[in-house]
């Protein structure tokens, strides 16, 4: 890695201790500094937002907050750091939600750590990292139609999606968002009326499915 990016502060999330270390011995020795380490989306907020790291190495299927929820919060708590997203596997699902929510990189978890180190070189340089999966997936997002996004949820739905999915009352929704109940309520019944879903257990499975939360 050039000397360019070397120094770079760097802050891990993801919910596989193993994983963590693994990556965190690979970019120490590549002469890069782990500041602070998350097991959940809001833990890796909450150190981005005290400690202004560079760079954010986020899982994308996080407890609490997933990736791309966490990178938007990041994106206004600390916006001088880039954001990289682990995935799994490509899914178009994620990767234009990931691009408006300040995502720079995409590494797939089966992607060597060179690839790893590369997007990080990139993105922090000005770039845009997209592997071979993650670029295929973003231009079958980008090539849907209005019609097909029809159910799209703005950020805020979203946010409230998962709230409901981790058993939160309107009223604890309301005090989490900082918005009122009414506003909570409306809010509820929009994301049913697009997404089509009655029932509290169908709005759960529609975040389990979409990645929101962790089953």
């Amino acid at each position: 890695m050039p000397g360019k990016a070397k120094g770079l502060r760097v802050l891990l999330a993801d919910d596989h201790q193993t994983l963590r270390q693994g990556l965190k011995a690979l970019l120490e020795l590549q002469g890069l500094q782990v500041v602070a380490e998350a097991s959940d989306g809001r833990a890796a907020v909450e150190a981005a937002r005290t400690l202004l790291p560079d760079v954010a190495v986020l899982d994308v299927a996080m407890p609490v907050l997933n990736g791309v929820d966490a990178a938007r919060e990041i994106a206004s708590a600390s916006p001088r750091t880039v954001v990289i997203l682990l995935t799994a596997l490509a899914d178009a699902r994620f990767s234009l939600d990931a691009l408006r929510a300040g995502v720079r990189g995409f590494v797939d978890k089966s992607q060597g750590a060179d690839d790893l180190l590369r997007a990080i070189r990139e993105v922090w340089e000005g770039g845009l990292y997209l592997g071979p999966g993650a670029s295929q997936a973003v231009v079958d997002a980008c090539l849907a139609t209005e019609d097909q996004r029809a159910d799209r949820l703005t950020p805020r739905e979203q946010q409230v999606v998962r709230l409901v999915a981790e058993g939160k009352s309107t009223r604890e929704i309301a005090e989490e968002l900082a918005i009122s109940v009414k506003t909570a309520e409306f809010h509820r019944s929009r994301i049913m009326e697009k997404l089509n879903i009655h029932t509290t257990a169908g709005l759960v499975r529609y975040a389990i499915r979409e990645g929101m939360i962790i089953a």
